[in-house]
């Protein structure tokens, strides 16, 4: 199917993806709309998203996301991506009363929302399902950089055992644009602020392995998040850091958010289904990079996750 058949007749259609918006969740919803822009240039289109970070500034138009959400306003058609309809933020009043409401999306996690759902769990990123649903000839440079950044970044460029040969074919088809691909990755996958590479190595630093040093964690502080002047954003990547140390089945990274409240992210190395794991706790994801919200003291929340792993690690 194309995704212009579902949205051919609509006069205002909206498009939306999940709080704090990673890579592919940043890709994939510019990457549709510039796209529809160019189907259909009669219709109102807006983006709803979180302001995402400054380093996906290299998107064309990214700077006509709607980041204040009109709740009064009923759509045609409302497009959730890279999630269910319970992570759409202040979105969610806008998607509930859309007349058609279509999920696209590839997390294991998510049973599907809506009118239409299309959720394939097998794909590397929701932006590599998206480009399978657009006209290959409406595609352009600037909708291919869209995708593209979508897709390194659920990949960890092209890294993990997501990336299939469908996967290294989309994106030998983008680059063919010409757009100076090693940039992208490096100013928007690699490249760190001095706050973000002392934050990492606090955390490093502090991280301790357990479980015959199969696990590994690290929690950073509110107090810490303030002493280095770094966001939630800053931490991007520590997990991963984490995982790459030697031995390590699994890496939990936990930040304070609140009073007894942490978010909390995991990765894994392919014995253990940290999707599984973070479902138990209300969150959900992949089966090597899943999340949730934990609340307790950090100790008790790394002891309730520590019950689950375990259990995996027995039965591997």
């Amino acid at each position: 199917m194309r995704i212009i058949d579902e949205v051919k007749d609509a006069k205002t259609i909206a498009i939306g993806g999940h709080i704090r918006p990673d890579g592919d969740c940043v890709g994939s919803v510019m990457g549709l709309y510039l796209y529809l822009k160019k189907e259909l240039p009669g219709a109102e289109i807006d983006v709803y998203l979180d302001k995402p970070e400054d380093i996906f500034d290299c998107i064309s138009r990214i700077e006509e996301i709607k980041s204040e959400f009109n709740t009064e306003k009923t759509y045609d058609v409302f497009v959730a991506l890279d999630t269910g309809d319970d992570r759409l933020g202040g979105a969610e009043d806008i998607y509930r009363k859309a007349h058609k409401k279509i999920n696209i999306d590839h997390h294991i996690s998510n049973p599907g929302c809506g009118d239409l759902s299309i959720v394939e769990p097998e794909r590397s990123s929701t932006a590599e399902l998206l480009y399978d649903l657009m006209d290959p000839s409406m595609v352009d440079e600037e909708i291919a950089v869209a995708i593209y950044i979508g897709i390194v970044h659920d990949t960890g460029v092209l890294r993990y055992s997501n990336t299939s040969p469908r996967t290294l074919q989309i994106v030998a088809e983008l680059i063919k644009f010409g757009f100076d691909f090693s940039k992208i990755i490096q100013e928007t996958f690699f490249e760190k602020t001095y706050r973000q590479t002392q934050i990492m190595g606090r955390a490093i630093l502090e991280s301790v392995r357990f479980m015959g040093d199969k696990c590994i964690v690290s929690v950073v502080s509110r107090r810490m998040m303030e002493f280095y002047r770094v966001t939630s954003a800053d931490l991007d990547g520590i997990v991963n850091q984490l995982l790459a140390v030697k031995g390590v089945e699994c890496a939990i990274f936990m930040y304070e958010t609140g009073t007894l409240e942490y978010k909390v992210s995991m990765r894994s190395n392919g014995r253990v289904n940290v999707s599984a794991v973070a479902v138990k706790f209300g969150g959900g994801g992949h089966v090597r990079a899943a999340g949730c919200t934990m609340n307790g003291t950090c100790h008790d929340n790394i002891n309730n996750l520590s019950v689950e792993i375990a259990e995996q690690l027995k039965d591997a």
